[in-house]
């Protein structure tokens, strides 16, 4: 039984009144009512075919625990965007540019859920919300996805960054797949990496009408039958070079495996052959993305437009609490306010001297 609001012991005051009279009061932080913003660009897909690669472009290796590398792309923002050094500018540039701290604790979260035997991307379709540089993404194409929607608010950010930072990804984990022979020719280890990839850009509000899959009318249980046979394992995707020991930069990392949902991330082997005439997506992934109590209520409801009944989960990482409000509590407090889908911490992390990055995962009831 859902326990009671949080605000329930003042009186008089609701949820919606509290939430309203906060979101008045964050232009005392410096974040924009979105009222006051200008209108959100119109959500579009991003070709890649028709994307060039930038002049500056350059990349970061990132190794995870295990050893797997992804590639981090950077550009020059002031080239891309004409914020100067912004970080984030409401309403117009949200950030894709600069890779968020979050990032990595999803993405290695993430592995860990697919060691564990908790998480599988095979054969599943994918969305990454607020994507900038795309790495949880990646690793869903690299870890066997069918599909790949990555999205952003900035079709610059796609266009300078994602699309260049997938296509490296992905080609460095093609070439880890390959052997050379004895003749010297290169053959194929019996493994692909192909997934059908989109971009689109656009605002939370309305991007839902170009995503490549169109979300179903009504749950759908489905036969247990996957149709993806083929499997991948960390050696198959590892660099040549010594795993790494990034514990002296993550100080704590907390982990309740017992107490996980079998309704969630687990859920997600529970494939169906005919999941292309379902619609929604099987798994969604985002980070650093409840930053602004404004705008939560617009993404949660992009979320539930699009995410698979009633086996898809949505991992989310974000930090405890954001400067001038937002924050992965106030998200998880929104959800369970509405009571459709559950909620459980995978991960947290804290190094001692900033705020408590959190990993969320949510699943239908």
């Amino acid at each position: 039984m859902r326990g009671p609001s949080i605000f329930a012991c003042l009186p008089g005051l609701s949820t919606h009144f509290m939430l309203q009279n906060f979101e008045k009061s964050q232009s005392n932080f410096g974040v924009a009512d979105e009222a006051l913003l200008p209108p959100p660009p119109p959500s579009q897909e991003i070709v890649a075919a028709e994307v060039s690669k930038p002049k500056q472009f350059v990349t970061d290796a990132i190794t995870l625990q295990g050893g797997l590398t992804l590639l981090n792309g950077r550009v020059n923002g002031a080239s891309v965007m004409t914020v100067g050094n912004a970080d984030l500018v409401p309403g117009k540039y949200e950030g894709g540019l600069k890779l968020w701290e979050c990032t990595v604790d999803l993405v290695e979260t993430l592995r860990r859920e697919i060691q564990d035997g908790q998480l599988s991307f095979r054969g599943k379709r994918v969305l990454e919300l607020g994507c900038g540089n795309g790495l949880p993404g990646i690793l869903a194409c690299i870890k066997g996805a069918t599909s790949v929607d990555f999205q952003d608010f900035n079709a610059e950010v796609l266009r300078s960054l994602t699309i260049h930072n997938v296509n490296l990804n992905l080609e460095q984990a093609r070439s880890r797949l390959a052997k050379v022979t004895s003749d010297g020719t290169t053959q194929s280890k019996g493994l692909s990496i192909a997934p059908d990839v989109h971009y689109y850009a656009g605002d939370w509000g309305d991007v839902h009408k170009v995503l490549s899959v169109v979300p179903s009318g009504s749950p759908q249980n489905g036969n247990a039958v996957d149709a993806f046979n083929f499997t991948f394992t960390e050696s198959d995707l590892l660099a040549t070079e010594q795993e790494s020991d990034v514990g002296d930069v993550i100080s704590r990392v907390s982990r309740n495996r017992a107490g996980r949902r079998m309704s969630g991330s687990r859920a997600c082997e529970r494939g169906n052959s005919d999941s292309a005439q379902e619609g929604g997506y099987d798994i969604i992934l985002m980070s650093d993305t409840v930053y602004s109590m404004a705008s939560l209520p617009k993404l949660y409801g992009l979320i539930k437009k699009c995410l698979r009944p009633p086996y898809g989960v949505l991992y989310m990482a974000g930090k405890k609490h954001y400067i001038g409000g937002g924050g992965t509590r106030q998200f998880k407090h929104m959800v369970e306010e509405d009571g459709v889908m559950g909620a459980h911490l995978v991960a947290d992390f804290a190094d001692g001297s900033s705020n408590v990055h959190e990993v969320w995962k949510f699943f239908f009831k």
